[in-house]
């Protein structure tokens, strides 16, 4: 009796998973666009509405999807709700330090930050973690080192945007990487937020105290303040798209993806916004640019050197 032959995989899940990561790093790459609309409300009254009403969105989907014996075990856990609530403050601060770059016309500072986030964090996990790098990594910090350094010379400051958002996200990964494997992406963000949610009121209840927010007083905007409460749904929905897409697709092939957010990033920087890019920054960026190639070439090689079937690995 012959063997009938095994049913071959489907590419479904991989195409389906791709489309996920695709359209959540376009969201991401489209963001200074929407900040940009609401540059009157001040980056700390986005912050804060963005904080609330993506609480909002994220109790919504628990409640959809019947979620509360997941949302009561996180914060019952005292060692996964620490870990959360830190991951929490540290995302808020990346937050306001990206609506103040985007809006204070340093869209192109934010995009090398997002360029050099993935280098900034394979530091971190080398001295946090004890991970040791390949002198390739190296070589790609190193590169990456001399553009910011670039920077600095040409314009006697450091790009603090960049910095600043590369290492608060870079330190974001390195607490999700500690809670991450014990809370699923939806719980997270909704424990996340909840634990700076009462910075937010108390912010927002201030200025409305104050008669400052955009809902009040002559220069009130009734259009800002709708699109306001679309901040929720603004950073849930990339956020779930990655978590549900990450676990279909290979990590190479988020590890290229990835750089789709930066690179819109700065094409509005400098086609729409009119961002002036300066011969220094463009060194720069062309540095950092050859360091994200040294960075996904290491990355290529070193998960077709897995074994058949763990490398290119749906997960």
């Amino acid at each position: 009796m012959s063997t009938p032959p095994s049913p071959t995989r489907s590419p479904a899940p991989a195409t389906t998973g791709l489309a996920m990561v695709l359209g959540c790093y376009v969201l991401w790459g489209m963001f200074p666009l929407y900040f940009h609309l609401l540059a009157a409300a001040g980056s700390l009254e986005i912050i804060g509405h963005r904080i609330l009403w993506t609480l909002a969105t994220c109790l919504i989907a628990v409640a959809l999807m019947r979620r509360w014996g997941r949302l009561r075990a996180a914060l019952t856990t005292p060692r996964l709700l620490r870990s959360l609530v830190v991951s929490g403050v540290i995302v808020t601060l990346n937050w306001l330090i990206y609506v103040y770059g985007v809006n204070s016309g340093r869209t192109a500072d934010a995009a090398l930050g997002y360029f050099i986030n993935p280098l900034v964090t394979v530091a971190l996990a080398a001295l946090f973690l004890g991970e040791r790098l390949r002198r390739i990594q190296l070589a790609a910090l190193g590169l990456a080192s001399l553009g910011v350094l670039v920077l600095v010379v040409a314009q006697g400051t450091l790009p603090w945007v960049s910095l600043g958002l590369a290492g608060t996200f870079g330190l974001y990964g390195l607490a999700k990487k500690r809670s991450g494997a014990h809370v699923d992406a939806l719980t997270g963000l909704t424990v996340e937020s909840l634990a700076v949610a009462p910075l937010a009121m108390a912010y927002l209840g201030y200025l409305a105290a104050q008669g400052q927010t955009v809902f009040q007083g002559p220069q009130a905007s009734p259009g800002i303040g709708l699109l306001l409460l679309t901040a929720g749904p603004v950073t849930a929905v990339p956020l779930l798209l990655f978590a549900a897409g990450a676990r279909r697709v290979a990590l190479t092939t988020i590890g290229m993806v990835q750089y789709l957010g930066p690179i819109l990033q700065f094409l509005l920087a400098w086609l729409v916004f009119h961002e002036e890019i300066t011969t220094a920054r463009w060194a720069a960026m062309v540095l950092v640019w050859a360091a994200v190639a040294v960075f996904i070439v290491d990355l290529v090689h070193q998960v077709s050197r897995r074994p058949s079937g763990l490398g290119g690995r749906q997960r």
